[in-house]
């Protein structure tokens, strides 16, 4: 009776070590595989339908993010308060808590307004960087008359940064920032250098969209100091914006600090594509409606797997 006793307990304990290995085998495994997704997702837009017109760049902004969500990340969307954004329609409201930083760019003072609204068939909340020079009352990138406002590339500072301070607020870290359109173009410049040591931005990797948009006019020919931040070498900057620098020069700029390249239309600069290639920065080339979301969700991955 003895010996049959001592034997049960032997199987006994045999039986809850393997489980106990196991168990460790499975926590591993799914820390592994944790590794290699990137489950938070930050969209920093141009735009988002209902809010702007639809387009090419308008529907993506708006289906993307919602697809993303609903293949289990966690995701958090911004796009600027432009001036034609109808507030009442559309419920925004401002959040005080986010809102009351002023940016200062060109030795100015700019307030930083957040507001933010519901996109309730795709359990959307999206995030607005507002303010009164900038957005408030003006359009996207042209008047009323189709001209390019003179300082377009200033409004892309502040609403760069303006994303990134609010989501330093919010206490939210991007494993992955997917930009897009030319009013995104300096993000991942400030990413990956001015805000480098940001919890919330330590370990992000960032994929740049290019579109058909496109800006006429040159860049300010101050662009560079107002640029400026903490850790932004300004020999690169020079390198990378010359003299009369263009729309073109500030989207190689965005391509040199991205992880990967999204190619939303046929219409791209093949300029910009050459530029990706030569900088060896991947790209996803991908034009089918039907599973344009499944080869992004899987580009997501592939991108944060390197270095991680």
């Amino acid at each position: 009776m003895t010996n049959l006793t001592i034997h049960k307990d032997l199987l006994s304990s045999v039986f809850h070590a393997r489980i106990h290995f196991f168990c460790i085998f499975a926590q591993d495994f799914e820390q592994e595989v944790f590794k290699k997704m990137a489950n938070k997702v930050l969209f920093i837009t141009q735009e988002i339908i209902p809010y702007v017109a639809e387009s090419e760049m308008a529907n993506a902004g708006r289906k993307l993010p919602q697809a993303i969500q609903e293949k289990g990340r966690e995701i958090r969307t911004f796009m600027p308060k432009w001036g034609n954004v109808n507030e009442r329609r559309n419920q925004l409201h401002e959040v005080i808590r986010l809102s009351g930083m002023n940016l200062i760019i060109d030795d100015t003072d700019h307030p930083l307004i957040i507001k933010v609204a519901s996109i309730q068939s795709a359990r959307m909340q999206v995030y607005f960087i507002d303010n009164d020079d900038y957005f408030q009352h003006r359009l996207m990138a042209t008047n009323e008359d189709g001209i390019e406002y003179p300082d377009n590339d200033e409004r892309a500072i502040f609403y760069a940064r303006g994303v990134l301070e609010t989501v330093k607020k919010l206490r939210w870290s991007a494993d992955l920032i997917h930009c897009q359109g030319w009013i995104s173009a300096l993000a991942p410049l400030y990413i990956k250098k001015a805000y480098m040591e940001e919890p919330s931005f330590r370990d992000s990797k960032v994929v740049l969209s290019l579109f058909e948009d496109d800006l006429k006019s040159n860049l300010q020919e101050d662009i560079i100091e107002k640029i400026m931040l903490k850790n932004i070498d300004r020999n690169d900057m020079e390198a990378l914006l010359p003299a009369s620098a263009t729309f073109k020069d500030l989207q190689k700029l965005a391509i040199s600090y991205s992880d990967g390249i999204i190619i939303h239309s046929d219409k791209v600069n093949p300029e910009l594509l050459e530029f990706a290639h030569e900088k060896g920065v991947p790209v996803l080339q991908h034009t089918d409606p039907e599973t344009f979301a499944d080869a992004v969700n899987n580009f997501y991955d592939e991108i944060w797997s390197q270095g991680n």
